[in-house]
């Protein structure tokens, strides 16, 4: 009964182009010193997902995940039914541009491509205020600020870079195909899926209902089947009796 009380949060998924210029264990020890993050290596791929808040039965509710890999990074957020997803958005974001700033020296992300879809999202933000919610507005000021900061950065960073600086200035022309990618059905890679897997089993003493686990991320119980074969079969986690 109680879990039919909790909305589920929706979930979103972003990808960005990438490249290991270290090792994936240069990438671990670089975010090991953020705090609240839970982080490991999956699979060649360095995994960091940092749960926000819980439901009243425990579960993760606010959460994002960050997956970096020699493909490129993959950005999982939840947004709950309450919450603006503009600047739920935004927040992600922010949240994936602090972990690319200190992990630069050993991972670099395709920083036109990110500044674009930071771009897409600020106007999105912008555009949904008006002047009866100037309140509003105020209260998200610093989000711009650091917007403002960290395209001035990029700018900085790409000065050497004439053809980045062009296309830098063209971010507004692009921002239909970037708009694209938030109407894209979203779905767990099978790295995320082992981090909720293991976070399930820390919360309720290594033990995990697979329907209840499948309900909680909306997933097919066959394919948590699945990942719980895998994580066994790599020595992640044990069966018990």
């Amino acid at each position: 009964m109680a879990d039919e009380q909790v909305p589920l949060p929706k979930v979103e998924q972003v990808d960005f182009e990438g490249r290991f210029i270290g090792t994936p264990k240069d990438v671990l020890d670089k975010v090991s010193q953020l705090p609240f993050y839970s982080s490991k290596i999956i699979s060649d791929a360095v995994v960091m997902a940092r749960v926000e808040s819980r439901n009243i039965n425990k579960r993760p509710y606010l959460f994002h995940i960050i997956s970096m890999r020699k493909q490129g990074v993959e950005l999982i957020y939840s947004i709950p039914p309450d919450t603006s997803e503009t600047l739920r958005r935004a927040f992600a974001l922010k949240s994936l541009m602090a972990v690319g700033l200190m992990v630069r020296p050993v991972y670099q992300m395709d920083e036109f491509k990110f500044m674009q879809y930071i771009d897409s999202v600020m106007d999105s933000l912008i555009s949904g205020l008006s002047q009866n919610y100037n309140a509003l507005y105020n209260k998200y000021d610093s989000i711009l600020n650091e917007y403002r900061d960290t395209k001035r950065l990029n700018v900085e960073i790409s000065s050497s870079n004439r053809t980045l600086t062009i296309k830098t200035a063209e971010l507004n022309e692009e921002n239909k195909s970037l708009k694209e990618q938030l109407q894209k059905l979203q779905k767990y890679s099978d790295e995320a899926l082992m981090v909720l897997v293991e976070e399930w089993l820390r919360v309720h003493n290594g033990s995990i209902d697979m329907e209840e686990f499948a309900k909680t991320y909306s997933v097919m119980i066959t394919r948590v089947e699945q990942i719980i074969d895998k994580m066994v079969s790599m020595g992640y986690i044990e069966l018990r009796n």
